[in-house]
């Protein structure tokens, strides 16, 4: 099986941690106005729509050149084009000094055998013409979301469209689903939205179902399916939501679970110009499971304490502290008492103003 990793860049985006790293309104002066509106004046800017023919380069893009070539050889030994491009032959594209470019009209493909030591830096500035490479048609659609509401129960939909009008596309469609995701069987239809007349049986010709363990694996189902030509179908089922523990919740478990995407392997068909098995993949889902209240346990300790700590400083009282009447307690001479504090601020205040109160004693010691 071959499998090979595309990516869609968005190259407006890629380009603003280097040019906009905080996206800010672009000024006045820097504004490509679009001129061919009849509306459009000297005071009046309609910024023109240049997202498709902007100018970038791979260390835009990626932040720095390419160094060195790709070791990869063929099965003849000869070297793999390192860099391969499509875009239509009247696009300019600058390259450095040092690599090989190979030209193919026939597909509107470009590509590059890379200098072994050099860096290889790739510029496409921005072109004025609105040339496209055509794609080509996939000889499948896929979407797939879920269905239903609530936190108990769900489900799970998936499209599937053939493009072709005049010939059948059989596929064998494979979901690895998480354990806490239990499925209903029963529940699984298939129907045509185009074609009524087309049977489930018609539809899926095979299935293998295994079920999950709870935390040791999850549900795989597989499903051979034909779709008949200019057709699209409806593929649903039913599942039930499990319960977690509180341990097994991530730190963010208010954002979801993430569900793996559907495998789609096509099948190959030699009389299609396909010999070869083709494989897509469907977007993955985030899946809302029940969230406890993480703060209740907190709160919960929080009044245990407090009702511990009232309940036991009052008995601690009750228990310790000693009760006497007011008429046991023995009479104090208060005059005594305030002799005493008397006293005792004289002699704080000759202390603040550098007094002795005591001059007998320093005459004795002399």
């Amino acid at each position: 099986m071959e499998q090979t990793v595309n990516m869609v860049l968005d190259i407006e985006r890629s380009k603003r941690p280097y040019d906009n790293p905080i996206p800010r309104p672009i000024p006045t002066e820097e504004l490509i106005c679009d001129t061919s509106k009849p509306y459009s004046s000297s005071d009046a800017c309609y910024p023109l729509d240049i997202s498709t023919a902007q100018s970038w380069s791979l260390s835009d893009v990626f932040g720095r050149p390419i160094k060195g070539s790709c070791l990869a050889t063929d099965t003849s030994g000869k070297p793999i084009e390192s860099l391969c491009i499509k875009v239509p032959n009247k696009h300019r594209i600058d390259t450095s000094e040092g690599s090989i470019e190979r030209i193919d009209p026939s597909e509107d493909e470009r590509c590059y055998v890379l200098p072994s030591t050099e860096l290889f830096e790739m510029t496409l500035p921005q072109q004025d013409n609105q040339a496209v490479v055509s794609r080509p048609t996939p000889p499948l659609y896929a979407s797939r979301s879920f269905t239903g509401h609530g936190q108990e129960r769900g489900g799970v939909q998936t499209l599937l469209t053939n493009p072709s009008r005049d010939a059948p596309i059989s596929f064998i469609y494979f979901e690895t689903l998480p354990w806490f995701m239990k499925p209903y069987i029963h529940t699984l239809k298939a129907q045509s939205i185009t074609s009524l007349s087309s049977l489930q049986e018609d539809i899926i010709t095979s299935i293998y179902y295994r079920p999950a363990l709870d935390r040791q694996r999850g549900t795989q189902l597989e499903l051979q399916i034909t779709v008949p030509p200019a057709s699209t179908v409806r593929l649903t089922y039913d599942f039930e939501k499990a319960i977690l523990r509180y341990t097994e919740y991530p730190p963010d478990a208010n954002r979801g679970f993430d569900v793996a995407p559907a495998v789609i392997r096509i099948l190959p068909d030699p009389f299609r110009q396909r010999p070869e098995a083709e494989y897509l993949r469907t977007t993955s889902l985030l899946l809302s499971l029940p969230t406890p209240d993480f703060s209740m346990p907190y709160n919960v300790i929080i009044l245990t304490s407090t009702v511990m700590a009232l309940a036991f400083g009052s008995i601690y009282n009750l228990l310790v502290r000693r009760f006497v009447g007011a008429d046991e307690v023995e009479k104090y001479d208060f005059g005594k008492f305030k002799a005493k504090i008397r006293g005792k601020l004289a002699v704080l205040r000759s202390q603040l103003l550098g007094r002795d109160l005591h001059p007998d004693k320093e005459k004795k010691i002399q």
